[in-house]
Order: C-alpha cells, then sequence, then structure tokens
C-alpha cells in the first residue's frame, strides 16, 4: 500500500496508528513538514483517546496519573521526533529510539483497539439497559476497563516482541509436472521481506545466513524488501549477505521498500556482494528449470527505467521446462498463471505480521500466506523473514522456507 502526494510515494505502515519515514532522498522539506503535521495530529488524537479510556478513567492518585500523562505526551513526541533526527544523528545515538517508538506504536494500537472494542461494551449496555444506574459502580467498572485495557495491551505487544525475535525453517514439498523425476529433492531457499533498518541489524543477518547456509540448498532467492534505508546507512549490516552460498548461486528480486531506499544503488550494492538482481528475465538452472524474476508489481515510475514486465521475463523460454517466477508481491499471480508460470515466490504481506492485519490485508492481496494453485500454476507467499514497523508477530511466525522441488516428469 501507499500513499501518493503529488509526485512523491510515500510507504504507508499497514498500522493504521502508525507511519514510515517517507522516502528522504526525494522529498523537500516542505513536504516532510507537512506529511509529519498530518501523521502528528492523527497520533495526536489517538494518544488523546487512549489518555481519556486508559490514564482518566483509571482514577489513579495525582502524582501516578500525572506520570502517565506526561509519559504518553513524550511517547507522542517521540514518533515524529525519530524521523526527524534519525538522518541527521549518528546510528549509534538514534537507534535505541526506534526500538522505543516502534514498539510503542505497536502497544498503542492494541490500546486503542481494545479502547475501541470497551466503548462498543459500554454502547450495548447502555442500548440493553444493561449498564449500572449507580455512579459508584459506574466509576468501578470504568476503572476495571481501563486497568483491563492497559494489562491486555501490554501483555500483547510484548508476548509479540518476543515472538519476533527469532524465525522459524518451514519445509514446503512442491510438485512440478514438467521437472524431472531425477531432480526431485531440489532444495530453494527463499528469504523475503527482511527489512535491514532501524531495528533489524547485522547479528539478526548474521543468524539468518548462518541458518540458511545450514540448509545446504541448491538455491536461495530473496523475493523483495530487504532494506529499508540507503547503502550508506546499512552496508555495514548488510554485509554478511555475501557468505550465502549455493551451487546454483543467490538471486534477488526488487520489493517496494527497495524503491522507498534507492533500488538501483542497492542493486549495484548487491551485485558487489555476489547477489545479482533478476529484472523482467530469466536464468536457466542446470537444464531443470528456468529462473524468472520482475520488478515489483509497483515500481513503474518509482525508478526510470523500472516496472514489471512479465511477457519480457518469459519471451522466449522453453516450454517443456518449468519456469519459477519471483515475484515480490502476491498480486502477480493471477498474471502468472494466465502466463503458465509453475511456480511462484512471493512475500511482501508478511501474513499480516499482527492480527487484525491477517484479516485486513486480503482488502489488497487476494493471498496471505502458504501454498496456493490456480490451474495448472502455484504459488507460495511467505510471511516474511524479518518484520517492519513494530517489531512484533502476533499470530505470525517469521520464517526462512525451505522448498523442496519434487518432479513428476518421467
Amino acid at each position: 500500500m501507499e500513499l501518493y502526494l503529488r509526485n512523491t510515494v510515500f510507504p504507508v505502515n499497514p498500522f493504521p496508528s502508525t507511519t514510515v519515514a517517507p522516502n528522504r532522498h526525494s522529498m523537500t522539506l516542505a513536504r516532510l513538514l507537512i506529511f509529519l503535521s498530518v501523521v502528528t495530529s492523527i497520533l495526536s488524537l489517538v494518544h488523546l483517546y487512549v489518555w481519556f479510556r486508559v490514564i482518566r478513567n483509571a482514577a489513579l492518585p495525582p502524582p501516578w496519573s500525572r506520570a502517565a500523562t506526561v509519559a504518553l505526551v513524550t511517547l507522542c513526541a517521540a514518533i515524529p521526533l525519530m524521523f526527524l533526527i534519525r538522518d541527521s544523528w549518528p546510528r549509534t545515538v538514534v537507534t535505541p529510539l526506534p526500538w522505543i517508538v516502534y514498539s510503542w506504536m505497536g502497544i498503542l494500537f492494541y490500546l486503542f483497539v481494545f479502547s475501541l472494542m470497551t466503548d462498543l461494551a459500554r454502547l450495548t449496555s447502555h442500548l440493553t439497559g444493561l449498564m449500572p444506574q449507580d455512579p459508584d459502580r459506574r466509576h468501578f467498572l470504568g476503572r476495571l476497563f481501563a486497568g483491563g485495557i492497559a494489562t491486555a495491551a501490554l501483555a500483547t505487544g510484548v508476548g509479540g516482541i518476543l515472538h519476533a525475535r527469532g524465525f522459524r525453517i518451514k519445509t514446503v514439498e512442491v510438485t512440478l509436472d514438467k521437472l524431472p523425476r531425477a531432480a526431485s529433492g531440489y532444495v530453494i531457499a527463499q528469504l523475503t521481506d527482511i527489512h535491514i533498518g532501524p531495528i533489524i541489524n547485522r547479528s539478526y543477518i548474521e543468524d539468518i545466513v548462518r541458518e540458511t547456509n545450514a540448509l545446504n540448498p541448491d538455491l536461495i532467492v530473496i523475493t523483495g524488501d530487504l532494506v529499508d534505508g540507503s547503502v550508506d546507512e546499512l552496508r555495514a549490516h548488510a554485509a554478511p549477505l555475501a557468505e550465502l552460498s549455493a551451487p546454483d548461486g543467490v538471486w534477488f528480486v526488487t520489493g517496494n521498500h527497495e524503491y522507498y531506499s534507492g533500488a538501483d544503488p542497492w542493486i549495484a550494492h548487491l551485485q558487489t556482494l555476489g547477489i545479482p538482481t533478476l529484472r523482467n528475465e530469466r536464468v536457466d538452472i542446470r537444464g531443470l528449470f528456468e529462473l524468472a524474476g520482475v520488478d515489483d508489481a509497483k515500481s513503474l515510475g518509482m525508478a526510470p527505467g523500472h516496472g514489471p514486465d512479465l511477457d519480457k521475463a518469459l519471451a522466449g523460454r522453453d516450454v517443456a521446462k518449468p519456469v519459477v517466477l519471483l515475484a515480490h508481491q502476491p498480486i502477480a499471480f493471477p498474471e502468472a498463471a494466465r502466463a503458465g508460470v509453475d511456480l511462484q515466490l512471493s512475500g511482501h504481506v508478511h501474513g499480516g505480521q499482527i492480527v487484525p492485519f491477517n484479516w485486513l490485508v486480503k482488502l489488497e492481496q487476494p493471498y496471505l500466506d502458504g501454498l496456493h494453485r490456480e490451474g495448472a500454476s502455484q504459488l507460495y507467499v511467505s510471511p516474511g523473514t524479518g518484520f517492519w514497523g513494530p517489531p512484533m508477530r502476533i499470530g505470525t511466525t517469521s520464517e526462512i522456507t525451505r522448498v523442496v522441488l519434487t518432479g513428476a516428469k518421467a
């Protein structure tokens, strides 16, 4: 999902109460200030609503209510502050701030949701006559609800943070009708949506590289949204990717976040790490199948010469061989199925990352995660190897996907 303001494209966080930094390299100061003003206004209203429903209704003694109010105002101000200073201050100084801000944004989201749920319960009680008329009982219920909201949001947020600290290895078996039976057992390791940036750094990448290489894959693919920041910012954190190793190489396709971070510089830098990018093109893999890749589905106009072109990627292909397509967004699958692609590997949607976005994301993307089939074509959507925005996973799990191909052709 993107937000368009004139000719500038901003990445929009799928969490309604949060936002991410706009394209800092192509944006004027005036536009940045307008963008932050709008975001700050929305965030202020959300914080005010939470203050009424949690801090005010809790009716804490004055020292505690005052401290809670100051903390809420400080956290609200920290969100736009982070985006204003993170490019001009040293990363070692700024690094703790994104952890605090993004974690708070996730907890704030659940404070907002649980407050809304409580208000719906109150409204239902009023309409059905179940709301107590005694002021003392209503005051007691208000304090009870405020405590419940705070406890539930904090527990959910902390649980999500702890769950997002690692990833699983998931094996997915896919049968390709055109693949020779002798090639059965061919392993593709899929990495996607790592989002190296303010929170995910070198140590996390080292863990990914170590676990991926331990799978002894025949081929490694990275299906976009690798980075959230420029090459200069993240060069050291992306460096361990050079250690990824597979007999048939490591291949990359762009995701939408590469275009917010400078797609062409990243494509050039990844090449120096031994990771070529498939841009509407394909390569033959040992004569067993063809590996194709397309630019991100929304990349047209975001960088000169970029844009998805499946026809170009498949032009002149050997129809007797299966085609494995790397396309960042699952939304590319219907076209791929019509073109006869045998298997598409995608990411982008993070499986929703946190509940309830696993339901809401389906409004834009037809496939959330897992293996899907349309006719003779198949699609696997990974929930991602990292995370984005709040460092949380609630109802989803980060993964390195081990795709095992099975041949059906005699």
